[in-house]
């Protein structure tokens, strides 16, 4: 087994070169509709474009290149984790488990069918089904890779920021979609490395939102897990998740959005960019055009958009949805 890690710029830049070959760089594109909504210089970084669709592949990618190839791994997951360990796993030759909630995107879901790892679908929440794949991972003796509470899969997702400042120096606002915390606090700790100025936003969706309740209290505390389009930002987190105090450090500010925010956004994206995002991916545009950011007019505001994996009838209903009222008649003033 290998040992674990401490998280730092550091481990970012190591993760960098282990997940070379299984993650590929992705766009980083201005957004001028957005820019001029803003009054600001907004850029869209792309990671809905990763193989897998989503972000989660470079944290489960950092993890298999670390791994003796005999460990067998077991994973939880609403779709996109899963996905990225199910990728990734596959191209390292470690045996995989994966546990889904039934309730998880059938889109995600047929997705992992198509790679050669045992795929269980367990529970109606990312909860129940947590608790199943750390109870395996406890029977047989199987490394379980959270999809946050990992040092390394921190300094996998950190690797999307390392990329960012690549391309487009001198950021000076980040916002970033945030559940578990694995992908902000990755983000978070490279660019406060970098520029301990920026302001980095974190965005979670209202229906479900452990880690902005956390951060409130201090600490882990129950809150209502109801259902959102932003299914890869749900559920609760572990007790004793180092993401937590990462996030006090490095998250400047949390807002949480609501389902016709995300919706909103998931619209927005396809017409003004023809770009196909999935809820979870939307939250950090869903928090700018519902104006709860302030103070962005002449900055250099970067967007991650981190997923893309919705189910197909999801997306019609929502854009279906949104047009519908777009273009539902305004009563008489």
């Amino acid at each position: 087994m290998t040992a674990r890690i401490d998280v730092n710029p550091a481990a970012i830049l190591t993760a960098r070169q282990h997940i070379a070959g299984i993650v590929q760089p992705t766009p980083l594109e201005l957004s001028r509709p957005l820019s001029v909504l803003l009054g600001a210089e907004a850029w869209l970084k792309l990671e809905l474009a990763q193989v897998t669709g989503s972000f989660k592949l470079r944290g489960a990618a950092n993890v298999l290149r670390r791994l003796p190839p005999n460990v067998h791994v077991v994973a939880c997951s609403a779709g996109n984790h899963a996905l990225g360990v199910a990728h990734a796993s596959a191209l390292t030759g470690h045996a995989a488990t994966l546990v889904v909630p039934a309730t998880a995107s059938p889109a995600k879901i047929a997705a992992l069918r198509r790679y050669p790892v045992d795929l269980r679908l367990h529970g109606q929440s990312y909860d129940e089904a947590e608790a199943e794949a750390l109870r395996l991972a406890k029977v047989h003796g199987w490394y379980f890779i959270s999809p946050y509470n990992d040092p390394m899969v921190i300094a996998g997702q950190g690797t999307l920021a390392v990329e960012v400042w690549e391309a487009l120096p001198n950021v000076e606002v980040l916002v970033v979609a945030v559940g578990g915390g694995g992908l902000a606090s990755g983000v978070g700790l490279w660019a406060k490395a970098i520029n301990p100025q920026v302001r980095i936003i974190g965005v979670q969706a209202a229906a479900s939102a452990a880690m902005a309740a956390a951060l409130r209290a201090g600490r882990v505390v129950p809150v209502p897990d109801g259902p959102t389009l932003a299914d890869g930002l749900a559920g609760g987190l572990e007790a004793d998740t180092i993401t937590l105090p990462i996030l006090q450090q490095v998250l400047d500010e949390v807002v949480c959005v609501d389902e016709a925010a995300i919706m909103q956004a998931m619209h927005w994206l396809f017409v003004e960019h023809h770009l196909i995002v999935e809820g979870s991916g939307a939250v950090p545009l869903a928090a700018l055009l519902s104006g709860q950011i302030g103070d962005l007019r002449g900055r250099r505001v970067v967007v991650l958009l981190c997923g893309r994996n919705v189910a197909a009838e999801t997306w019609q209903r929502v854009i279906a949805t949104v047009s519908g009222e777009a273009e539902r008649p305004r009563a008489a003033t």
